[in-house]
Protein backbone atom coordinates (compact mmCIF):
# COMPACT_ATOMS: atom_id res chain seq x y z
CA UNK A 1 0.00 0.00 0.00
CA UNK A 2 1.40 3.38 -1.04
CA UNK A 3 0.10 6.79 -0.01
CA UNK A 4 -0.27 9.95 -2.08
CA UNK A 5 -0.57 13.48 -0.70
CA UNK A 6 -1.24 16.76 -2.49
CA UNK A 7 -0.49 20.41 -1.85
CA UNK A 8 -2.83 22.63 -3.85
CA UNK A 9 -2.46 26.13 -2.46
CA UNK A 10 -4.73 25.42 0.50
CA UNK A 11 -5.09 28.05 3.20
CA UNK A 12 -3.34 25.88 5.75
CA UNK A 13 -0.95 22.95 5.56
CA UNK A 14 -1.95 21.27 8.81
CA UNK A 15 -3.19 18.14 7.10
CA UNK A 16 0.14 17.85 5.29
CA UNK A 17 2.00 18.13 8.59
CA UNK A 18 -0.16 15.32 10.00
CA UNK A 19 0.67 12.85 7.23
CA UNK A 20 4.01 11.54 8.53
CA UNK A 21 2.80 11.13 12.15
CA UNK A 22 -0.30 9.29 10.93
CA UNK A 23 1.79 6.91 8.82
CA UNK A 24 4.15 6.32 11.75
CA UNK A 25 1.20 5.78 14.08
CA UNK A 26 -0.35 3.21 11.75
CA UNK A 27 2.92 1.29 11.58
CA UNK A 28 3.15 1.28 15.38
CA UNK A 29 -0.33 -0.16 15.94
CA UNK A 30 0.24 -3.52 14.27
CA UNK A 31 3.52 -5.04 13.04
CA UNK A 32 1.78 -6.48 9.97
CA UNK A 33 0.84 -2.98 8.86
CA UNK A 34 4.51 -1.98 8.66
CA UNK A 35 5.05 -4.43 5.80
CA UNK A 36 1.98 -3.18 3.95
CA UNK A 37 2.76 0.53 4.30
CA UNK A 38 4.96 1.27 1.31
CA UNK A 39 6.26 4.36 -0.41
CA UNK A 40 4.80 7.81 0.16
CA UNK A 41 4.32 10.28 -2.69
CA UNK A 42 3.83 14.06 -2.45
CA UNK A 43 2.52 15.92 -5.49
CA UNK A 44 2.57 19.71 -5.83
CA UNK A 45 -0.65 21.09 -7.29
CA UNK A 46 0.00 24.71 -6.34
CA UNK A 47 -1.45 25.91 -9.63
CA UNK A 48 -4.86 24.53 -8.62
CA UNK A 49 -5.18 27.11 -5.87
CA UNK A 50 -4.63 29.92 -8.36
CA UNK A 51 -7.30 28.84 -10.83
CA UNK A 52 -9.79 27.02 -8.56
CA UNK A 53 -10.72 29.65 -6.01
CA UNK A 54 -12.68 28.62 -2.91
CA UNK A 55 -12.77 29.26 0.83
CA UNK A 56 -10.10 26.57 1.17
CA UNK A 57 -7.66 28.25 -1.22
CA UNK A 58 -8.35 31.94 -0.57
CA UNK A 59 -9.30 34.21 2.30
CA UNK A 60 -13.03 33.94 1.61
CA UNK A 61 -15.92 33.44 4.04
CA UNK A 62 -17.29 29.98 4.70
CA UNK A 63 -20.92 29.23 4.02
CA UNK A 64 -22.88 28.48 0.85
CA UNK A 65 -22.26 29.83 -2.65
CA UNK A 66 -24.99 31.30 -4.84
CA UNK A 67 -25.23 28.00 -6.73
CA UNK A 68 -25.90 26.10 -3.50
CA UNK A 69 -22.49 24.44 -3.24
CA UNK A 70 -20.35 24.92 -0.13
CA UNK A 71 -17.87 27.80 -0.30
CA UNK A 72 -15.20 25.23 0.59
CA UNK A 73 -15.73 23.30 -2.65
CA UNK A 74 -12.53 23.33 -4.73
CA UNK A 75 -13.60 22.69 -8.35
CA UNK A 76 -11.67 19.84 -9.94
CA UNK A 77 -9.74 18.89 -6.80
CA UNK A 78 -10.75 15.24 -6.39
CA UNK A 79 -10.78 14.72 -10.16
CA UNK A 80 -7.16 15.83 -10.39
CA UNK A 81 -6.10 14.05 -7.22
CA UNK A 82 -7.43 10.68 -8.34
CA UNK A 83 -6.19 11.09 -11.90
CA UNK A 84 -2.65 11.76 -10.72
CA UNK A 85 -2.89 8.99 -8.14
CA UNK A 86 -3.88 6.75 -11.04
CA UNK A 87 -0.72 7.82 -12.88
CA UNK A 88 1.32 6.74 -9.83
CA UNK A 89 -0.57 3.46 -9.67
CA UNK A 90 -0.15 2.84 -13.40
CA UNK A 91 3.61 3.42 -13.24
CA UNK A 92 3.97 1.08 -10.28
CA UNK A 93 1.55 -1.54 -11.63
CA UNK A 94 -0.89 -1.14 -8.75
CA UNK A 95 -4.52 -2.08 -9.33
CA UNK A 96 -6.51 -0.19 -6.71
CA UNK A 97 -7.00 3.42 -5.65
CA UNK A 98 -8.60 3.89 -2.23
CA UNK A 99 -10.21 7.21 -1.34
CA UNK A 100 -12.27 8.32 1.64
CA UNK A 101 -15.03 10.13 -0.28
CA UNK A 102 -18.55 9.72 1.09
CA UNK A 103 -22.03 10.92 0.20
CA UNK A 104 -23.93 9.51 3.18
CA UNK A 105 -23.23 12.53 5.38
CA UNK A 106 -20.94 15.02 3.67
CA UNK A 107 -20.56 18.71 2.87
CA UNK A 108 -22.23 18.49 -0.53
CA UNK A 109 -19.19 18.22 -2.80
CA UNK A 110 -20.22 16.81 -6.21
CA UNK A 111 -16.79 15.22 -6.68
CA UNK A 112 -17.42 12.97 -3.66
CA UNK A 113 -20.44 11.26 -5.19
CA UNK A 114 -20.54 7.60 -6.19
CA UNK A 115 -21.55 8.52 -9.75
CA UNK A 116 -18.49 10.76 -10.03
CA UNK A 117 -16.17 8.01 -8.85
CA UNK A 118 -17.65 5.48 -11.27
CA UNK A 119 -17.43 7.89 -14.19
CA UNK A 120 -13.85 8.82 -13.30
CA UNK A 121 -12.87 5.15 -13.07
CA UNK A 122 -14.22 4.58 -16.58
CA UNK A 123 -12.40 7.64 -17.96
CA UNK A 124 -9.08 6.71 -16.30
CA UNK A 125 -9.22 3.15 -17.60
CA UNK A 126 -10.11 4.29 -21.11
CA UNK A 127 -7.34 6.87 -21.10
CA UNK A 128 -4.67 4.56 -19.67
CA UNK A 129 -5.83 1.29 -21.22
CA UNK A 130 -6.07 -0.22 -17.77
CA UNK A 131 -8.33 -2.00 -15.31
CA UNK A 132 -7.81 0.19 -12.25
CA UNK A 133 -10.47 0.05 -9.53
CA UNK A 134 -11.38 3.08 -7.42
CA UNK A 135 -12.39 1.77 -4.01
CA UNK A 136 -14.61 3.96 -1.81
CA UNK A 137 -15.06 2.05 1.47
CA UNK A 138 -16.72 5.01 3.24
CA UNK A 139 -19.15 5.93 0.47
CA UNK A 140 -22.31 4.47 2.03
CA UNK A 141 -21.55 4.70 5.75
CA UNK A 142 -22.00 7.72 7.99
CA UNK A 143 -19.39 9.24 10.29
CA UNK A 144 -20.55 7.20 13.28
CA UNK A 145 -20.04 4.02 11.27
CA UNK A 146 -16.63 5.34 10.17
CA UNK A 147 -15.54 5.62 13.81
CA UNK A 148 -16.89 2.09 14.38
CA UNK A 149 -14.92 0.83 11.37
CA UNK A 150 -11.74 2.30 12.86
CA UNK A 151 -12.49 0.48 16.12
CA UNK A 152 -12.97 -2.80 14.25
CA UNK A 153 -9.77 -2.43 12.21
CA UNK A 154 -7.34 -1.21 14.85
CA UNK A 155 -9.08 -1.11 18.20
CA UNK A 156 -8.81 1.81 20.58
CA UNK A 157 -5.25 2.47 19.38
CA UNK A 158 -6.49 3.42 15.90
CA UNK A 159 -9.37 5.47 17.29
CA UNK A 160 -6.90 7.38 19.48
CA UNK A 161 -4.56 7.91 16.53
CA UNK A 162 -7.40 9.45 14.55
CA UNK A 163 -8.38 11.69 17.48
CA UNK A 164 -4.88 12.91 18.30
CA UNK A 165 -3.15 12.96 14.92
CA UNK A 166 -5.54 13.34 11.99
CA UNK A 167 -7.08 16.64 10.93
CA UNK A 168 -10.21 17.68 9.06
CA UNK A 169 -11.03 21.21 10.31
CA UNK A 170 -11.38 23.68 7.44
CA UNK A 171 -9.87 26.42 9.60
CA UNK A 172 -6.71 24.41 10.24
CA UNK A 173 -7.25 24.82 13.99
CA UNK A 174 -4.97 22.65 16.14
CA UNK A 175 -5.34 24.78 19.27
CA UNK A 176 -8.71 23.45 20.39
CA UNK A 177 -8.84 19.81 21.45
CA UNK A 178 -12.24 18.12 21.62
CA UNK A 179 -13.14 14.55 22.54
CA UNK A 180 -13.23 13.78 18.80
CA UNK A 181 -9.98 15.55 17.93
CA UNK A 182 -8.66 19.00 17.09
CA UNK A 183 -10.56 21.73 15.30
CA UNK A 184 -12.51 24.96 15.51
CA UNK A 185 -15.68 23.02 16.33
CA UNK A 186 -17.81 25.23 14.07
CA UNK A 187 -17.00 24.51 10.42
CA UNK A 188 -18.82 21.82 8.42
CA UNK A 189 -15.93 19.36 8.77
CA UNK A 190 -15.86 19.74 12.55
CA UNK A 191 -19.63 19.54 12.79
CA UNK A 192 -19.77 16.29 10.81
CA UNK A 193 -16.89 14.79 12.78
CA UNK A 194 -18.40 15.84 16.11
CA UNK A 195 -21.88 14.56 15.25
CA UNK A 196 -20.46 11.25 14.07
CA UNK A 197 -18.40 10.87 17.26
CA UNK A 198 -21.42 11.62 19.44
CA UNK A 199 -23.52 8.96 17.70
CA UNK A 200 -20.64 6.46 17.77
CA UNK A 201 -20.18 6.94 21.52
CA UNK A 202 -23.93 6.65 22.12
CA UNK A 203 -24.01 3.35 20.18
CA UNK A 204 -20.94 2.05 22.04
CA UNK A 205 -22.30 2.59 25.53
CA UNK A 206 -25.66 0.97 24.85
Amino acid sequence: METVGFTYGQRHLVEMECRAPVRAGLAAIRPAWIEKLGRDHLIDFGVLGSVSVSALTADLPFGTRDDGLPATFVPGRNLLFLTFAAVVAHQRQLKYLVTGVCETDYSGYPDCRDDTMKALQVAINLGMEGRLVIETPLMWIDKAATWELAQQLGGRALVDLIIETTHSCYQGDRSHRHEWGFGCGMCDACRLRSDGWRRYVAQTVR
